[in-house]
């Protein structure tokens, strides 16, 4: 067993798990961590996407009640039937697009310099998002998923494609995205934690279907390890994240965002990191 190799699946694990459901992209953490300790190959590819599920089933721990509450009122109440047709429109968009365009976005864009540049571009959009609601509160008419409708998650579900691009960030994609089209805060984040399930799941099945013959038996330590970490560091920031926008914006983010990512452009121009190995 390689010792190394279980480390450098941990701290990918954490990264994953810490920066998934943050607006400041999982997949751009990943890429530029995956460049620092020497993980980007083909077939850490595939594990950066697989310890994804790690991190959803935290999701699903800490939304347990209404997941649970949707599934068992779904023959019958219309509410239930709503809430979930919604997460389906709005997983539809990144399935097509995913499949029609994903192997040459993985082929062109998933390095560190494009990464740092839509990190801060992101932090920018993040700015304009909190100044724009924080002027028209009244821009927020939607305070509950349950109030959405299937055009309101078509809407996010688009939005949501914007993460394709690496840096972009899902969680940013769909929770500002989701304010700028009229939910609240909480309303957005709620939104993007359960669309997130079908979309992280799927995307990890595919990939690990995909590129099934890159792996063995004995990978199984390293992706055992990954998505442990993956889980219980996800479960800790989601619970943190839910107390934190009860009371803070998502300003913070956008300045680490901005920060982060010129850091990164400045040392890979001026060659004190080599961020692609």
């Amino acid at each position: 067993m390689d010792i190394v190799l279980l480390i450098k699946a941990a701290i990918m694990g954490l990264v994953e798990g810490l920066t998934e459901f943050l607006p400041i992209s999982s997949t751009g953490h990943l890429i530029l961590a995956g460049a620092l300790l020497g993980f980007d190959d083909e077939k850490a590819k595939v594990f950066d996407i697989a310890i994804q599920t790690g991190a959803i089933f935290a999701v699903i721990l800490v939304y347990w009640q209404k997941i649970r509450d949707t599934l068992v009122a779904l023959p019958s109440q219309r509410q239930a039937q709503s809430f979930a047709l919604n997460v389906a429109i709005a997983f539809f968009p990144a399935v097509l697009l995913g499949l029609l365009f994903g192997k040459v976005i993985k082929a062109h864009l998933f390095t560190p310099v494009v990464v740092a540049s839509t990190f801060i571009l992101g932090g920018f959009i993040i700015l304009w998002a909190e100044a724009r609601q924080k002027r028209n509160p009244a821009l927020a008419r939607i305070d509950d998923v349950d109030a959405m409708t299937a055009m309101d998650a078509l809407k996010v579900g688009l939005v949501q494609c914007l993460a394709m691009v690496p840096g972009t960030s899902r969680s940013g994609a769909t929770i500002i995205g989701g304010m700028f089209l009229g939910l609240s805060r909480k309303a957005a984040t709620d939104f993007s934690f359960y669309l997130a399930i079908p979309t992280l799941i799927g995307a990890g099945a595919y990939s690990l279907y995909k590129e099934r013959a890159l792996l063995s038996m004995a990978d199984l330590p390293m992706f055992g390890v990954g998505l442990v970490v993956s889980f219980f560091s996800a479960w800790l920031c989601i619970r943190w994240l839910l107390r934190f926008i009860s009371t803070h914006s998502f300003v913070g983010f956008a300045y680490y965002r901005i920060v982060f990512g010129l850091v990164v452009l400045i040392t890979a121009w001026s060659g004190a990191v080599r961020w692609v190995a």
